[in-house]
């Protein structure tokens, strides 16, 4: 479990293919992030959870399977890439951002970015389902980076990037047509997997109708997501 508050910038050293060639072991080079850090530890490379598998003075490396190359932008990384780099969340810390599982959801497209004032508007394209759980003022992570959804559009969403952010992650350093790494709130996927709002998303939710551990019966076949009566029997 992560945080989404970024501790450091790392920058790949080494993309060595799998075996087989359909998965990478990656190195990257780094300082802040190895302290208390042991082999087996997760490390959310630009926010996704990945496994330690060795460590050295200056860097660690960890095995990406193929799935997660195709689902993310870590099959993009090359010699030299920087990225977003956080421990797991320490049970004795500060919670300083939101809950970020480090599985993400999808690939976002950065679309525009804006300055105004000390701050940066940055646009991120996004798929529906991504943007069927996007709420304005809610949080997202983008590349690991806990944000605050500042506006919401029909395809896009944007986030304004104080100087501290811009300057302690990689968003800045992205440009327009780049992809990024997407994890919606938590807290919005399991509404959307108990209540049914949205059915058979590519993440595998299920409405009601599908799911017999909750009844077996969806609320929206009268025509509404949440009836009176759909709450009265669960003890609304």
């Amino acid at each position: 479990m992560f945080t989404g508050i970024i501790e450091e910038i790392g920058s790949v050293a080494s993309v060595e293919p799998s075996g087989d060639g359909a998965g990478a072991r990656i190195k990257i080079r780094a300082q802040k992030i190895l302290k208390g850090t042991k082999t087996g530890d997760s490390i959310a490379v630009n926010g996704v959870c990945l496994t330690a598998t060795s460590l050295g003075a200056d860097f660690f490396t960890a095995d990406v399977m193929a799935e997660t190359l195709r689902r993310s932008n870590l099959g993009s990384l090359a010699v030299g890439s920087q990225v977003n780099l956080e421990r797991a969340m320490a049970a004795d810390g500060r919670f300083g951002g939101h809950i970020v599982s480090g599985h993400i959801d999808g690939v976002g497209t950065i679309a525009e970015t804006e300055r105004e004032g000390n701050a940066v508007w940055v646009y991120v394209s996004a798929p529906k389902e991504i943007l069927d759980l996007i709420v304005q003022k809610g949080s997202i992570a983008i590349d690991g980076i806990s944000l605050t959804v500042a506006k919401l559009e029909s395809s896009r969403f944007a986030v304004s990037i104080i100087p501290h952010t811009g300057e302690e992650t990689t968003l800045l350093s992205r440009k327009v047509g780049d992809k990024v790494n997407l994890e919606n709130d938590i807290v919005g996927k399991y509404v959307q997997r108990l209540f049914g709002l949205a059915s058979n998303t590519s993440g595998g939710s299920l409405g009601l109708a599908n799911n017999p551990s909750i009844g077996g019966r969806s609320p929206a076949s009268n025509g509404s997501a949440i009836t009176e009566e759909f709450l009265r029997e669960r003890g609304f």
